[in-house]
């Protein structure tokens, strides 16, 4: 499975699951772009990638902010020449039950989660379109598809998620453009690391495989995704949960 000549543009890429489907990409060939706000972390990613034999480039970007999108993918197409695959992870949480939640709260999640892919998906196509292929690849969630108490913000922006892959996979599918979904389930990353260990081993529980999944386990199903192995899967949310949803 070889990505080799293919340019990747991976948002939320300084940690977690993000990171991780960057270091991925690049091992298996692809360029890639990195984006996201802290640009030191996207330094020292870029350099982990160089030091290995790949190539990498840092683009400091809030992805609710569409001036920053337009400019960041237009410089990234400048850099590497065009964009063959979108990796859509850029996400955050702001968890309170409804009844308390503040609006602000709920805006900041949808921009941040389901916006910016509509927003970075506008702008990619137009290179895709031009070599007629391209893969975009959306990290959605296991509580897009079962819902949780506490998140009715996060629920509904990865539920839409969701529908925008379909709906992007209609529209882009006769160019050889494929748009899938990834939904994660219980991850190890800076999100959930905050949760106590008694919750890590109760959820643990929960989940037919018996542990809770790593960042290398989702990119791997993203490398997947991006590869001409996948050139007849579109419009597909592929789950990587350990079976903690199933059918």
């Amino acid at each position: 499975m070889s990505l080799s000549g293919r340019v990747a543009f991976v948002t939320g890429a300084s940690q977690g699951i993000g990171r991780g489907c960057a270091l991925k990409l690049a091992t298996t060939g692809a360029a890639v772009a990195v984006a996201a706000r802290n640009q030191e972390k996207l330094n020292e990613l870029v350099h982990e990638i160089t030091a290995a034999g790949g190539k990498a480039a840092a683009f400091a970007l809030d992805v609710t902010d569409e001036e920053q999108v337009k400019s960041a993918i237009k410089a990234a197409i400048a850099q590497f020449g065009k964009i063959d695959i979108l990796v859509n992870n850029a996400g955050i949480t702001r968890d309170q039950l409804v009844l308390r939640m503040k609006r602000a709260d709920w805006d900041a999640v949808l921009q941040t989660n389901l916006t910016s892919a509509y927003l970075c998906i506008q702008q990619v196509t137009s290179s895709m379109l031009k070599q007629r292929w391209g893969r975009i690849i959306n990290i959605a969630s296991v509580f897009g598809q079962m819902g949780q108490a506490g998140q009715a913000n996060y629920s509904a922006s990865k539920a839409g998620l969701i529908g925008l892959t379909m709906a992007i996979a209609r529209e882009l599918g006769s160019r050889n453009i494929t748009c899938n979904a990834v939904a994660p389930g219980f991850i190890e990353t800076a999100m959930t690391e905050t949760l106590g260990d008694e919750f890590k081993q109760t959820a643990a529980k929960q989940i037919p495989l018996g542990r809770v999944g790593s960042p290398g386990d989702v990119a791997g199903a993203v490398a997947f995704l991006a590869s001409d192995d996948a050139s007849y899967i579109t419009g597909h949310v592929l789950n990587v949960n350990g079976g903690m949803l199933m059918g």
